[in-house]
């Protein structure tokens, strides 16, 4: 077949927040790279997912020009609450580490993202099909695709990103991947509900009878979950049943009690840890949910895939420009610190919120000491502060690594 040929430098697999986070990262120290997703554009943009941005996310999408309206349209939350025995304790992020986080939606930073790389002149193809990846363990690896408007092309370039997110075909391609899994005794059933804030920040609540999470969206819009059985379907509940759970759930002397209206979607999420590894091999580089996955407790997800995407860029301009592999050859290694991190943090965020599935009297009234145990001190405090707001990306960089020019420079500024 004959295909138009694309020449670039970098090829990246997958158009969500990763991908055209690197794109955008690259183009600003002038390494040129097209984007693929089979995905459109509106799908993506009408995707809900989550919505919390650590402090070094925001940093990194508002300093570098990727993002300019999380100041103006995010909220700035200071902390969280844990909520038991039917009261709230407030972990304040800001006393504790001095950073915060913001709450903006993930298709928002889709659709702003998508927007800046438009503005910019990048190439980014949505809707396309058929794409394989040849040659990555050649100098010029290939990528063949058919475009939206039925083309058949072929992409010709240096490296290869597979940012091709948690069902990832780039993945596959490893030889010798190991696969770290595991697969919790629990789903969350989520909405999307018509009512106000309510509460200031998220409240994360361990319940008698499961866990709640109390999150946000937009001033009219909120987004809310309850632990559920992982064979749960959207349709096994009524909207009177999801308000009189939640009500079960947050039940306490302090009289707390949700706002009720509206339920205008159900969705059913699936909790999973994943995480390969090598996350690179030959000239194709792994990047956010096609190399690791964590549960929702801990909001890293994204925040992940914008630390992997922070590491992978100046270490592909480095390779770039100067012909120097050394970050590169390391950027998997470098990578894996952080996700095995924030993977203890959202397993113990987990662990310590979730009725189990084997709960007795014992197991329930230890989970409360311990949420007792971490509220009570404020070592215990500040270190869940320190994880949820996000670690300096600094830590995993090299000693040795040196700014190139001055977007890099920046971005070196942004980690720290």
């Amino acid at each position: 077949m004959d295909r138009e040929i694309i020449r670039t430098t970098v090829g990246i697999v997958g158009g969500g927040p990763a991908g055209l986070m690197l794109s955008h990262l690259l183009a600003r120290d002038g390494v040129d790279s097209v984007v693929l997703d089979n995905r459109t554009h509106d799908t993506i943009a009408t995707t809900h997912r989550a919505g919390i941005l650590e402090a070094g996310s925001v940093r990194l999408l508002t300093q570098t020009g990727a993002i300019s309206r999380i100041p103006t349209e995010g909220y700035e939350h200071a902390g969280i609450y844990l909520r038991f025995n039917g009261e709230n304790h407030h972990i304040d992020f800001k006393e504790l580490v001095g950073q915060t986080v913001w709450l903006y939606p993930q298709n928002d930073a889709f659709i702003d993202l998508a927007a800046t790389r438009a503005r910019d002149g990048g190439d980014v193809r949505f809707g396309v099909r058929d794409v394989t990846v040849e040659g990555i363990e050649t100098e010029r690896p290939m990528i063949d695709f058919t475009d939206a408007d039925g083309t058949a092309k072929r992409i010709e370039c240096e490296m290869v990103v597979g940012a091709d997110g948690s069902r990832s075909k780039c993945r596959d391609l490893v030889p010798g991947r190991v696969k770290h899994t595991m697969t919790y005794p629990f789903a969350w059933f989520g909405i999307l509900a018509k009512t106000p804030f309510q509460a200031d920040e998220l409240i994360y609540c361990h319940g008698e009878s499961g866990f709640a999470l109390i999150s946000q969206r937009t001033p009219e819009i909120q987004r809310m979950y309850f632990q559920c059985d992982p064979s749960t379907t959207a349709d096994d509940w009524t909207d009177e049943q999801i308000w009189d759970r939640f009500d079960e759930i947050l039940a306490g002397p302090d009289g707390f009690r949700l706002q009720r209206g509206e339920i205008i979607e159900k969705t059913v999420l699936q909790f999973r840890s994943f995480v390969q590894e090598p996350m690179q091999h030959g000239n194709l580089f792994l990047a956010g949910d096609a190399a690791h996955t964590v549960p929702p407790t801990g909001a890293k997800g994204l925040n992940l895939a914008f630390a992997d995407v922070a590491l992978l860029a100046p270490a592909l301009v480095r390779w770039a420009r100067l012909g120097d592999r050394s970050e590169l050859d390391t950027y998997g290694e470098r990578a894996a610190k952080r996700i095995w991190k924030a993977q203890n943090f959202s397993y113990w965020m987990t662990q310590m919120l979730h009725t189990h599935t084997d709960a007795n009297s014992f197991t329930t009234k230890r989970q409360l000491g311990e949420l007792e145990s971490v509220t009570s001190s404020k070592d215990s405090m500040k270190y869940l502060a320190e994880c949820y707001t996000g670690w300096p990306y600094d830590l995993f960089t090299p000693e040795t690594s040196a700014p190139l020019g001055a977007p890099t420079a920046e971005l070196e500024e942004v980690a720290r």
